[in-house]
């Protein structure tokens, strides 16, 4: 199969369109999530003022001093909520150049006892910057409409499988584990150090990203090439999460991406949002239709990056992995138990 230049782009109003050939549709869709995961989607319905609205916030927050982001930082908060200072977070082992706001649902924190899953730990509040109380009202506005464009792919992808639309509904209510993060790309400190993110996979179901215009992101070809996911206007970028890879056993393939960071003098901003289901999904491989399961590719089995049927433990282990300061602050009897212990 020859490799890809670009990302499939798919108008997910068709879905419902009156008149629309629905298997011609779901069959573009189908091979995007199948042959490179990755896909921008249009004609999702998200107000143009919303968009810039986001992007506007971002840059606001991001150019308040330090001490104000300092305010709402995320080793403060046992649910890894709040702000990241540039080069904290960790990703494929290196530290990220990147500054970010994590968000989360507004919920409150639980009474846990030693034999809960420590994964209900993550569920609690967020943290607002006082300098900038607009931040709240607008970043919730914009996170509500990513979970509906999500969910509404979501069930595309169930259709292209040949399953009922609502086939994963059951796992995203009230109590789904989604979440947004608010990022800022600095310029890159030195002209050979391009790490604005790691080398990844996501382990949710799906991710969706708003880019501004500057570009950055890459997405792996099969044949170790990367692509660049340059920005289309008034699109997102959809990428296949690590619980979809399970459920469709490989069908669908969560693939590896990164971030360039921007060159001297240019500054990035992204927002990106994550579909988890909640903390007590247990995936359970689909039954493909015959002609889609001969193509399914299996699980990848990575022993640096084990895929975890249960999300709760899934996600909590992302975690831990990537902010070490707030897991070593919050998380140490954690990380006792897995022996990860510094």
């Amino acid at each position: 199969m020859a490799q890809p230049t670009a990302l499939p782009v798919i108008d997910i109003s068709r879905f419902r369109a009156p008149g629309t050939d629905r298997e011609a549709f779901l069959a573009e869709l189908r091979s995007a999530a199948h042959d490179v995961g990755f896909f921008y989607v249009t004609g999702h319905g998200v107000p143009a003022s919303l968009q810039d609205e986001i992007l506007t916030v971002a840059r606001t927050f991001f150019a308040l001093p330090e001490a104000r982001r300092l305010e709402i930082e995320n080793v403060n908060s046992a649910q890894f909520r709040g702000y990241t200072r540039t080069g904290t977070e960790h990703t494929a082992g290196g530290a990220d150049w990147r500054e970010q706001i994590d968000i989360g649902p507004e919920r409150a924190a639980l009474d846990t006892g030693p034999d809960d899953p420590d994964y209900l730990r993550l569920i609690g509040p967020n943290q607002w910057p006082s300098a900038f109380p607009e931040l709240r009202d607008i970043v919730l506005r914009w996170q509500a409409e990513a979970l509906r464009v999500s969910r509404e792919v979501l069930r595309a992808l169930a259709a292209a499988l040949g399953q009922d639309e609502g086939y994963f509904d059951r796992w995203f209510d009230e109590e789904a584990a989604v979440y947004v993060k608010i990022v800022h790309y600095p310029p890159r400190a030195d002209r050979h150090a391009d790490q604005g993110v790691g080398a990844h996979k996501d382990y949710g179901y799906l991710a969706l990203l708003q880019q501004d215009e500057v570009g950055g992101l890459q997405v792996q070809r099969e044949d170790g090439a990367w692509i660049d996911a340059s920005p289309v206007p008034g699109a997102f970028v959809f990428n296949i999460g690590e619980m979809l890879e399970i459920a469709t056993q490989g069908y669908f393939k969560a693939t590896q991406h990164r971030v360039v960071s921007p060159q001297s003098g240019v500054d990035r901003y992204s927002v990106p949002f994550f579909l988890g289901p909640r903390f007590d999904a247990v995936v359970e491989p689909l039954r493909l239709p015959a002609e889609l399961a001969v193509r399914s590719r299996g699980v990848t089995d990575d022993p640096n990056n084990p895929l975890l049927a249960a999300y709760g433990e899934n996600a909590l282990l992302g975690w831990l992995r990537s902010h070490p300061r707030v897991a070593e602050r919050w998380w140490a009897d954690v990380l006792a138990k897995q022996g990860a212990v510094r």
